[in-house]
């Protein structure tokens, strides 16, 4: 049995928020409670998303919560090379073919599925006649049903014909899609298990498949409750979260850790840092984790407070 091998990755499109800290705490703490690595990916590759500092101040949050990686950060966009090497092999098998579809064509034909219109594999058979390819797209085979147990959620069955489509793998202006690339990632890495939102549930079919063709290992899955505001979205950049104090850790890791369960005591809120997390290591149980995707975010941000 390989090691247990864990990461956190973060998109340096805005600072961390409460969002963003249940599921580096959450992966920090049942990599250490298995004995096993954590590292630390910078999901950079979307440039137009890439704000820039945010990277480091990301990093520099992770150090003030205690949460220390292994080995060096891995930051995507000095991957290109192994993701090339991976589409080379996809081509090699007729796995992907052009497609010029733009996405107001995709909305505009293709029925609903997990995550937005399903493609309706208009350039399956080649490019329309004077258009010029916008994309690659995987070819999905028509009975491909992709199912895995979840580690929180249960069996996740998907079939990837009908409810996602052909789904595009490398973009006209030279970008990778984060399926893709993150498949080809946490392959490099050797990373066993993957802790992470659950609003990535219905993409994580489609990197199991890209694992298959790849001939590359899958890891086991674990998918966290999601944090949403009052009005029921996910906290994130998009929904103006409010970035975390860092000189409130003790705080955040007590609060993250009453979203996932696992009963901390009042007075961890009061404890530095580092020792919060040893406490939330030595008594992390999987069995206390609710198996919901998505939670209320408590009502205190834990931003940063400006005199």
């Amino acid at each position: 049995m390989r090691r247990y091998s864990g990461r956190f990755a973060p998109t340096p499109s805005g600072p961390l928020h409460f969002g963003s800290m249940i599921a580096a705490i959450a992966s920090f703490c049942d990599a250490r409670a298995h004995g096993g690595n954590w590292y630390v990916r910078i999901d950079d590759l979307d440039a137009p998303r890439v704000i820039a500092g945010v990277a480091d101040g990301i990093l520099r949050t992770l150090e003030a919560f205690s949460l220390h990686w292994d080995g060096r950060p891995l930051y995507q966009s000095a991957n290109k090379q192994a993701y090339h090497c991976a589409l080379h092999l996809l081509r090699t098998q007729g796995r992907v073919f052009p497609c010029a579809c733009s996405r107001k064509e995709v909305r505009e034909t293709g029925a609903p599925g997990a995550e937005g219109p399903v493609y309706s594999g208009a350039c399956r058979n080649g490019l329309p006649a004077g258009q010029r390819a916008r994309s690659l797209r995987l070819l999905v085979d028509n009975d491909t049903v992709t199912d895995f147990n979840d580690r929180l959620q249960g069996n996740i069955r998907q079939n990837l014909m009908t409810e996602v489509g052909d789904f595009v793998v490398y973009r006209s202006d030279g970008a990778f899609t984060y399926h893709f690339a993150c498949v080809v990632d946490d392959a490099l890495l050797g990373i066993t298990d993957i802790v992470r939102g659950a609003d990535l549930i219905d993409s994580t079919p489609r990197q199991i498949l890209l694992q298959r063709l790849l001939g590359l290992p899958t890891p086991g899955y674990l998918h966290l409750p999601v944090a949403v505001n009052s009005d029921g979205e996910k906290l994130s950049k998009q929904t103006r979260a409010a970035p975390v104090d860092p000189s409130r850790a003790a705080e955040i890791i007590h609060a993250v850790l009453r979203f996932l369960g696992q009963h901390p005591p009042a007075e961890l809120a009061r404890w530095p840092a580092g020792t919060a997390l040893d406490w939330a290591v030595k008594t992390w149980r999987r069995e206390r984790l609710p198996a919901a995707r998505a939670i209320a975010s408590p009502n205190d941000s834990f931003s940063p407070v400006y005199s």
